[in-house]
């Protein structure tokens, strides 16, 4: 069965300390209206981790799914980079 259409994003995770949970930050640059200078802009989206594979700095893909919680409406869809957390933990 074939899902209809959805809503995709993909940004940064900069925390993962809750159950099943991610917070993620996607960022995009929008010109202004009247001077043209880019603003930069950060949106913050919870996500639904169910495996709880996201770790912090990981870059993942995002997909709109119906409403989990009171503030969780998206769903990870897949994990495109992540940082190599235990090559840190053996340097320091």
């Amino acid at each position: 069965m074939e899902r209809n259409r959805r809503k995709t994003k993909i940004g940064v995770v900069v925390n993962n300390s809750a159950q099943k949970t991610i917070k993620l930050h996607i960022v995009k640059k929008e010109p202004h209206p009247i001077y043209g200078k880019y603003i930069t802009k950060t949106t913050k989206l919870l996500v639904d981790d169910p495996n709880n594979q996201c770790q912090v700095g990981d870059t993942v893909q995002v997909m709109e799914t119906r409403p989990l919680s009171k503030t969780k409406c998206w769903r990870v869809e897949k994990i495109l980079n992540t940082q190599n957390h235990d090559k840190a933990r053996n340097n320091a």
